[in-house]
């Protein structure tokens, strides 16, 4: 068996799903700032990420999932996750992002598992408050270990894809590790660089 592992947000999916969130409150050019230093390595990504729920307090929880449901996925990415498995890996999706968004993306693209974070609502208005398994700059790597065990999965078998500097810790536990449109900080630990826009150029490494 060997295992691939993607991140959502501006590499599965074409975009932040949290700047689509802010879009609708008109605070888009704050919290994509916050969000670009995030993935740049210049925040703690625990931070950034309270920072940024933080200043959705109030919106619309229908409105979170009218969003999460018609994001725009990434070139590609609906083929490279069937070609992947065809030829054996199990593929799963981490987020740093919404289980609103991710949950959505696996029945449109056919990934076997996904863990991401939750957005806390209350009345139907989300509350400020986030929590869930991908809160962290650690949190991708202890996830892909984690997978690996239970899978019987070696490192040499497994491929990680990313674009910010909240998946580089996926990077020591991977034998191909591939920066997608990347940011530097991701581009300086991987072994596979892409940047154009589609996932099927990286089929051309598997």
């Amino acid at each position: 068996m060997k295992l691939a592992v993607f991140d959502f947000d501006s590499t599965l999916m074409d975009g932040e799903t949290i700047d689509f969130f802010a879009q609708k409150m008109g605070i888009e050019t704050q919290v994509a700032a916050i969000t670009h230093r995030a993935m740049s390595g210049e925040l703690d990504f625990f931070e950034s990420l309270q920072q940024r729920v933080g200043l959705l307090k109030g919106l619309d929880y229908e409105t979170v999932l009218e969003v999460s449901q018609n994001l725009p996925m990434m070139r590609g990415a609906k083929e490279t996750i069937a070609q992947l498995k065809a030829v054996g890996y199990k593929v799963v999706c981490l987020s740093g992002g919404f289980r609103t968004a991710t949950s959505h993306a696996q029945k449109l693209l056919g990934f076997d598992a996904e863990f991401a974070n939750t957005l806390h609502h209350k009345e139907g208005k989300l509350t400020g408050l986030v929590g869930g398994e991908m809160m962290f700059d650690s949190s991708k790597g202890e996830m892909v270990k984690r997978l690996q065990a239970l899978l019987g999965v070696s490192q040499e078998s497994t491929l990680v894809v990313g674009d910010g500097a909240n998946d580089r810790s996926m990077f020591p536990f991977a034998a191909k590790r591939v920066a997608f449109c990347a940011k530097p900080i991701l581009k300086k630990e991987a072994n596979i660089i892409i940047d154009e826009k589609d996932l099927r150029l990286i089929l051309e490494h598997i």
